[in-house]
């Protein structure tokens, strides 16, 4: 018995043991790209300090400045009266780029807890050193303004220093055929965020935004001899509608710009808010792209319903045993990648005195750079009404494939559908009749013969020139001359667009706030942002009747001031903008920044619409 005791005290000592070297990682850590000259930092870090043996790998294409410099890091957590503690070693070197190239450095390995570890490898661009100024020191993975090379001196920002360029995957396609458009920053100053985003509207295009995440990961490129810092911003799939050269708009973004500065002046900086940094404006405009779509051919299958892309289709069925008034179900899934969403339903025929129901379709796609990828399930539901041996005949699918850039025909399977005799409603179906098309169940589409006595009467004789046939004209011309008299001088209101428009504007805008509202519970912080700066610019335009495009911050203060609206107000209205702007992409807790932005928001556009005056 105390054998066993001591075995299982074993067992748990070892489970326990391996428990805890589970939870031990080894990791390394480093830029994804550098520039040629950068230094940067490689880390080594181990969470646990039980370590022995570190050693490092052979570094290949850097030379080593500094390390491994070792730095202990331990903290202890306290949740619910439950005390956490977290401890961990750095070995850190300092790194300098030397030549061009991809380079991979190898895992360093330790003994940690005992036991032997090997940390991932990393893998490190480096990119040609700027040719206009230095790169800053730092790697991919610092802030936005780390990495960049000096950008022009002033106040003012070249097209040069900062820029938006978009990009597709694709210039000549076919239609239907997806591709992917990407709007991608490139910058070398510190860009605050953008006031304004007008994108093109996409004709000719089926669009669908790609869903980026909340957290935009900035990296280090080289574009035309310099280094910026680029993040993708927006991205579409596009879906040509039609064949041409297809002209995708210029896109406006009005970016705002935090400018480094040099105050000589201590009063002039006394009122710059104690910083050296101005805020500057700049309009940044897209180039305009083409895309040549080329027809899809000619030689169309007759059942073509659309489909371009890869797909593959299959096909159920519940049950090929039923009895009458039994519910049959057809199952059709199309997979694979394409334009899914805008394929017609492939039709199955079945037998004529089935009762047909129309289809149940279930999308289950997510986009992709390629289209949208994935299947969609159609579900067909019919029921027999007599008793026999049917067949239900095989489906054909067409589609234009993408790769082979030919029409494809797939077929499933045919199906043999034996049906007995049911009970119920299944005893008043018609056996026997010689246009099953037109008649089905007898005591719903097939009325009984009357046969107690009737009354007769000559078309027509009861109806015209009855008090029924004069009213009939009577009362809708009343009715109008009533419905005008009531209503004139809400169709007159109506016909003044501005009027109507200026009446709407708060409707208009707590309809937009109680969606960013949704959207501040979801969390999805660009897209909550978003809707907020369209109710109050949404708001403002049309309260004052001017369009959004001859709206901006300089002149709002004084159309305003003209409708009577106080100074204060004016300039909390103008402060629930810039918080709004500047909260997007600030750093801190983003609920507290959006639950504060959505109070002030509701709160200037409730107040304005008490203050201004018509």
């Amino acid at each position: 018995m105390r054998k066993l005791i001591f075995l299982w005290i074993a067992l748990v000592v070892v489970s326990l043991q391996a428990l805890a070297n589970d939870k031990v990682s080894f990791t390394a850590s480093a830029p994804d790209a550098v520039a040629v000259g950068d230094q940067f930092r490689l880390a080594y870090t181990v969470t646990t300090q039980k370590v022995r043996d570190f050693r490092a790998p052979s570094i290949k294409g850097f030379d080593v400045l500094m390390g491994p410099s070792r730095s202990q890091q331990s903290s202890m957590q306290i949740v619910n009266g439950v005390s956490t503690s977290t401890s961990s070693i750095t070995f850190t070197y300092i790194l300098m780029a030397t030549a061009e190239g991809s380079f991979t450095i190898p895992g360093a390995t330790i003994t940690a807890d005992g036991n032997q570890m090997v940390s991932n490898s990393v893998q490190i661009k480096v990119l040609p050193a700027d040719q206009v100024g230095a790169a800053s020191s730092g790697g991919g993975n610092s802030s936005q303004q780390g990495n960049t090379s000096r950008a022009s001196s002033g106040t003012s920002v070249s097209n040069q220093d900062l820029f938006i360029l978009p990009t597709i995957s694709k210039t000549n396609v076919y239609e239907q055929e997806a591709f992917l458009l990407t709007y991608k920053i490139y910058t070398l100053v510190d860009l605050r965020g953008f006031d304004n985003v007008k994108l093109p509207d996409f004709k000719g295009f089926h669009s669908q935004e790609v869903e980026l995440p909340g957290d935009r990961k900035w990296s280090l490129e080289h574009y035309k001899g310099r280094n910026y810092q680029t993040t993708v911003y927006r991205q579409f799939v596009l879906f040509p509608q039609q064949s041409g050269n297809l002209t995708i708009d210029p896109a406006r973004f009005d970016a705002s710009i935090a400018k480094a500065t040099q105050v000589s002046d201590p009063f002039e900086a006394f009122f710059n808010g104690g910083s050296n940094y101005i805020e500057v404006k700049k309009t940044l405009m897209t180039p305009k792209l083409t895309v040549d779509v080329k027809p899809l051919p000619g030689d169309k299958p007759a059942d073509f319903s659309g489909g371009v892309g890869e797909f593959s289709i299959s096909s159920s069925i519940n049950s090929t045993n039923v009895k009458t008034n039994d519910a049959v179900t057809i199952k059709l899934v199309i997979s694979g990648t394409g334009n899914l969403k805008l394929i017609g339903d492939p039709e199955v025929k079945f037998p004529d005195d089935f009762e047909v129901y129309d289809p149940k379709v279930d999308n289950k796609f997510r986009l992709t750079s390629a289209g949208l990828s994935g299947s969609k399930v159609i579900e067909y539901l019919a029921i027999p009404r007599n008793a026999g041996t049917f067949k239900i005949p095989a489906v054909k699918f067409s589609y234009f494939d993408i790769k082979s850039r030919t029409y494809k025909i797939l077929t499933t399977e045919e199906y043999e559908l034996h049906v007995e005799k049911g009970e119920g409603n299944a005893a008043q179906t018609i056996a026997n009749f010689t246009n099953k098309e037109d008649l089905k169940v007898l005591n719903e589409d097939i009325r009984f013969i009357k046969q107690n006595d009737v009354t007769l009467s000559q078309k027509g004789d009861f109806f015209f020139d009855s008090m029924l046939y004069w009213l009939l004209y009577l009362v809708p011309g009343v009715a109008f001359i009533i419905f005008f008299i009531i209503y004139r001088k809400q169709i007159a209101a109506n016909a003044n667009v501005a009027k109507m428009r200026t009446k709407k504007a708060n409707k208009v805008a707590v309809k937009r706030m109680k969606l960013a509202g949704k959207l501040l519970a979801e969390n999805k912080k660009d897209v909550f942002y978003d809707e907020v700066l369209k109710a109050l610019w949404g708001y403002i335009s049309d309260k004052l009747n001017i369009p959004v495009s001859r709206l901006s911050k300089d002149n709002i203060e004084e159309k305003l001031r003209k409708y009577g609206v106080e100074d204060a107000l004016i300039k909390e209205f103008l402060a629930a903008l810039n918080d709004c702007e500047f909260a997007r992409f600030a750093p801190g807790d983003d609920n507290q920044a959006m639950d504060k932005v959505y109070s002030a928001s509701l709160a200037v556009i409730s107040k304005m619409e008490n203050s201004i005056k018509h």
